[in-house]
């Protein structure tokens, strides 16, 4: 069957470097906090594609398009169509005593940023800092184990799929309503998220991908601010972000153990 442009897939992914065999990314919380790559406030799970939207690797969204709800398979992208081939001219020298007298203290594997260029110290030496500014990723060949779990049909649930991926909380703390006499969308927001960082433009994105995407079904979008009373056994989004960061390194440690 296959997938065409503008169509709405939902799809778990891990992502390997093939010289080594590390994950560098993946959709499942199990296998993130196994690995030690698990980040708190991320939403794991399955993810949103809109297939010609170039929300993923090209190769492997090329590989998408001739795959099957349920199938599965692993893509293999090269360093030239993923993240470049090392640059030997990004590698520069500087002087620790530079660093010193701004009070910076530096330190192999630290990550510096330079006008908005990030860059890797990779060594320090006779006074001399040494820093990568190639991406980590650069050289190495990918693996891309997808699956394709589901393609989405109903606008209602193609709008809230949308939202999750824009304002990153969770479906089942999500309420989307569409009312198509009207062309109008209206999406609930809970109480704990309106302070989040960044829910603004997160909004402006959301409202811009739904009015494109949905030009002759939506003419507008309502956003709700849901206040409740708390329940005494309800925790706090910050609360559950603690929990949440003691889990993950109760898990790191039992691997250091191990």
């Amino acid at each position: 069957m296959g997938f065409k442009d503008g169509d709405f897939i939902l799809i778990e992914y891990t992502v390997r470097v093939k010289e080594t065999g590390n994950i560098v990314d993946t959709t499942s919380e199990e296998l993130a906090k196994k690995e030690n790559i698990y980040e708190s406030g991320r939403i794991y799970g399955p993810v949103l594609i809109v297939i010609g939207k170039g929300w993923i690797n090209k190769v492997v969204e090329d590989a998408l398009r001739e795959m099957n709800v349920g199938e599965e398979k692993t893509i293999e992208v090269p360093p030239e169509k993923a993240f470049g081939q090392r640059d030997p001219s990004k590698v520069k020298t500087f002087s620790l005593r530079e660093f010193r007298r701004r009070n910076i203290n530096v330190k192999v594997g630290d990550v510096l940023d330079f006008g908005g260029v990030k860059g890797v110290v990779k060594s320090i030496s006779g006074g001399r800092v040494v820093i990568d500014f190639n991406h980590p990723l650069a050289g190495k060949t990918l693996l891309y184990k997808v699956k394709v779990v589901a393609k989405l049909e109903d606008i209602k649930e193609k709008i809230k799929a949308l939202a999750i991926r824009h304002l990153q909380i969770p479906g089942e703390e999500l309420v989307v309503e569409y009312v198509p006499e009207e062309k109008k969308v209206v999406i609930n927001i809970p109480t704990r998220y309106i302070a989040k960082k960044d829910i603004q433009y997160a909004k402006i994105s959301l409202v811009t991908d739904i009015l494109d995407m949905f030009k002759e079904d939506v003419e507008k979008v309502v956003f709700q601010e849901v206040f409740e009373r708390k329940k005494p056994s309800e925790k706090t989004e910050s609360e559950k972000q603690s929990s949440e960061e003691k889990e993950a390194k109760k898990a790191s440690e039992a691997s250091s153990e191990a």
